[in-house]
């Protein structure tokens, strides 16, 4: 039985948490004299406050202990919904965004580290309006949840079950016996690579503001930028290198980081994922700046290499920054760009996307069925690297890949109906999906996701939640199993 009162006064508190987290943007909107952006922030405060104490009133005699897996899966959605709800009314409000549906789709696209946006230009907006949307992104980055559970007690709640519900890729790596410490590490490491990377754009000369707005973007690999031309804008190859750096760090799984932060860099050159996932950055940017330097794109070949890996590395870790319009490369330079839509970052990392162990698995699998094709009784174990991918996990993958794939081309068909192009529709579906944040068409580098109705808005919002929770999380709630007592 689903705990509704513990399950509500929990969410109070996480809306608690954003709150204290959207006092920076609000204290900047003070700072600046941003007038209307300051009512944007005030009206969320109160319709936040409202929230809480509605919440705590209802579930003031509520108690913890029965709570279950159901209670994870519904308490983690919701939050992702309620958040987004909530940090969307100052974006409305200040005048920034026309409608309610634009605005929920941009914070929504935000939180899952989506980083598309329905604004054609964005240098204009109020500074702390455009804080607070790239803010968003580093909070979803490490997830929600994560933090929840970092900062405070666990208030009866198995905190276990609700990280496991967010958090995403096939394998969850537990650094330390309690899940508290382990997302403090987590969180730690995160933020020490988000001082790390600020200070270094900063010595790259761009002020603190730009700085922190392209770090949070980065490290959350989202792609909101405050600058119309996204990365582009700085025309800097020191800054292309810099956030390219981040970008491979951020799609790398913190797990690793954590091994190798405590010496144990063998393990880390062991793992199977990591080396598939440079392999493939590596193999993908080689193509691709041979390609440019063969079409004499750009003048040198230096320049093909700096935007060919930009690219192909911001596609790949679902960041979607952009430093020039790729929809002016070769065919064959969009195609593979296309193609690193279906990998995305590893698992445990901020990355999007499939993940590179189950495309690694699904590779193997193929490769054990070809196999036993020529030796029928033969047993042959799936490996990647050093791991060995048990029968269950194997299905579990091969399941996950189908549902993302039907999901993305049911996407695909609904957004068509709305009038998109063939490259719009399919493009725009998958980048929802796969929180990638650029796409094709419509929805390139130099386009954007205002020229979609409210409704389908509405309707990408929510393959972009399904998509940032791996689809099960979320797709679970409409089942009738889950709802039975």
């Amino acid at each position: 039985m689903v705990n509704y009162k513990n399950n509500l006064k929990i969410l109070a508190i996480i809306e608690v948490i954003i709150a204290l987290l959207m006092a920076i943007p609000t204290i900047m909107s003070v700072v600046l004299k941003e007038q209307e952006a300051l009512r944007g922030f005030i009206a969320a405060y109160v319709a936040i406050l409202l929230f809480v104490a509605i919440a705590f009133i209802i579930s003031h005699n509520s108690k913890g202990t029965t709570f279950q897996r159901r209670d994870g899966y519904l308490i983690v959605t919701l939050a992702w919904v309620i958040a987004t709800a909530f940090s969307a009314i100052p974006l409305v409000i200040s005048g920034s965004y026309e409608n309610y549906s634009g605005a929920f789709f941009e914070i929504m696209s935000g939180f899952t580290t989506t980083g598309a946006t329905v604004l054609e230009q964005t240098e204009h907006l109020p500074r702390s309006i455009l804080f607070w949307r790239a803010q968003t992104n580093w909070i979803g980055g490490m997830g929600i949840i994560v933090l929840f559970v970092a900062l405070l007690p666990t208030l009866g709640v198995n905190t276990t079950m609700l990280v496991n519900a967010e958090t995403v890729g096939p394998t969850k790596d537990k650094l330390t016996p309690k899940t508290k410490n382990t997302a403090l590490i987590l969180w730690s490491i995160y933020l020490g690579f988000s001082v790390l990377q600020t200070a270094l754009l900063r010595l790259g000369g761009l002020d603190l503001y730009d700085a922190m707005t392209i770090t949070f973007s980065t490290m959350s690999t989202a792609g909101f930028s405050v600058k119309n031309g996204s990365i582009g804008s700085y025309n800097s190859a020191y800054i292309d290198v810099v956030v390219t750096l981040f970008m491979l760090l951020s799609a790398t799984n913190f797990a690793l980081h954590f091994k190798a932060l405590t010496g144990r860099f063998s393990s880390v050159l062991k793992d199977g994922e990591l080396r598939a996932y440079l392999g493939i950055w590596s193999v993908t940017t080689l193509l691709i700046t041979a390609a440019l330097a063969v079409t004499k794109t750009f003048p040198s070949l230096g320049q093909s290499l700096r935007y060919g890996a930009f690219q192909s590395a911001s596609i790949m870790t679902t960041t979607g920054f952009s430093t020039t319009d790729y929809l002016l490369w070769p065919s064959f330079a969009q195609l593979l760009l296309f193609l690193l839509f279906f990998v995305g970052g590893s698992a445990g990392s901020t990355g999007g996307g499939i993940k590179v162990i189950r495309i690694a698995t699904l590779f193997k699998m193929g490769r054990a069925q070809m196999k036993s094709r020529i030796h029928p009784r033969g047993v042959f174990q799936v490996r990647v690297g050093e791991q060995t991918i048990q029968r269950d996990l194997q299905i579990s993958i091969a399941t996950f890949f189908g549902v993302y794939i039907i999901t993305g081309l049911v996407g695909s068909s609904i957004i068509s109906l709305g009038g998109g192009d063939l490259a719009t529709s399919i493009s725009a579906s998958f980048l929802c999906l796969g929180n990638i944040g650029v796409g094709f068409g419509q929805v390139g580098p130099t386009g954007n996701f205002g020229i979609f109705s409210p409704a389908l808005l509405w309707f990408c919002s929510l393959l972009m939640l399904v998509g940032r929770l791996e689809l099960f999380t979320v797709y679970v709630l409409f089942t009738g199993h889950f709802w039975r007592h």
